[in-house]
């Protein structure tokens, strides 16, 4: 399926490892660059458990505990996850369908003090989720043409060759102007993404910190996204992963974002 993403249940999205490709920068353009980050091998299913941690500039943190699926089913890849600690965010969920299609991703979010299921408009995907730096577009679909990709250079860092892809939206009322990423030559993971704001000015930086292969898949188990304009972090830690389980279709509905794990 190709997707985008900074799903938190699909262990960040457009940074998901591809195999590696022989061709050299001169081969591919920016648009072929990224579509290979797009299209890779994640699995049917997977199921883990998510530390988020939400840290401001003073250094005190809030820690989250989430339990979180995610479920391939061709044409639209479904994922649920279920807040379990501390006890103001317990039984709250949250759920994302991303299509492949030009059709734009819905999701929803249960609060439990309301006992409702919300819809997340169009108008609110610039907010930010649950106090983290993700907002909810973050956690949705990016497709490939919603963007233009340019290849910047090259770069060498710590020896590791990477390419350099600047995007930006074609919709100039996006949330951002523009997007830059460090994709490792090697095996297509983006180690690195600049979000800038409406204003051209740095905004965001997401950075890869651990990513290991578990049952043949590259999955990340360690990422941090900083808004260096409101000097607050929020970092996530992946653990007992398992994939291709074989989660029921019916995991993903809102009778189950209400009813819980």
């Amino acid at each position: 399926m190709k997707t985008l993403k900074i799903t938190l249940a699909v262990t960040v999205f457009f940074l998901v490892s591809g195999l590696a490709n022989q061709m050299t920068a001169q081969q591919l353009t920016g648009r072929e660059i990224i579509d290979k980050v797009y299209n890779l091998p994640t699995g049917e299913d997977q199921t883990s458990d998510l530390t988020m941690t939400l840290i401001n500039k003073s250094g005190s943190e809030r820690v989250r505990k989430i339990k979180q699926f995610t479920k391939d089913m061709g044409d639209v890849e479904k994922s649920i996850m279920f807040f379990t600690a501390p006890a103001d965010v317990k039984n709250t969920s949250f759920m994302s369908w991303t299509y492949d299609s030009d059709k734009s991703d819905d999701q929803w979010i249960y609060l439990p003090a309301l006992k409702k299921v919300k819809r997340i408009s169009s108008d609110s995907k610039s907010d930010y989720f649950m106090g983290s730096d993700f907002t909810y577009d973050d956690l949705g679909d990016r497709k490939l043409d919603d963007d233009t990709h340019k290849l910047l250079r090259e770069e060498t860092i710590d020896g590791v060759d990477y390419y350099v892809v600047e995007s930006i939206p074609k919709d100039e009322d996006y949330m951002y102007s523009k997007t830059t990423t460090w994709i490792r030559k090697d095996n297509f993971i983006g180690l690195k993404k600049e979000f800038y704001d409406e204003d051209g000015e740095l905004l965001k930086i997401l950075k890869i910190k651990k990513f290991e292969e578990i049952s043949g898949f590259i999955v990340i188990t360690s990422s941090e996204m900083e808004n260096v304009q409101k000097n607050h972090r929020t970092t996530m830690i992946l653990n007992n992963v398992e994939i291709n389980t074989g989660i029921p279709a019916s995991k993903f509905s809102e009778r189950m974002m209400m009813r819980g794990i």
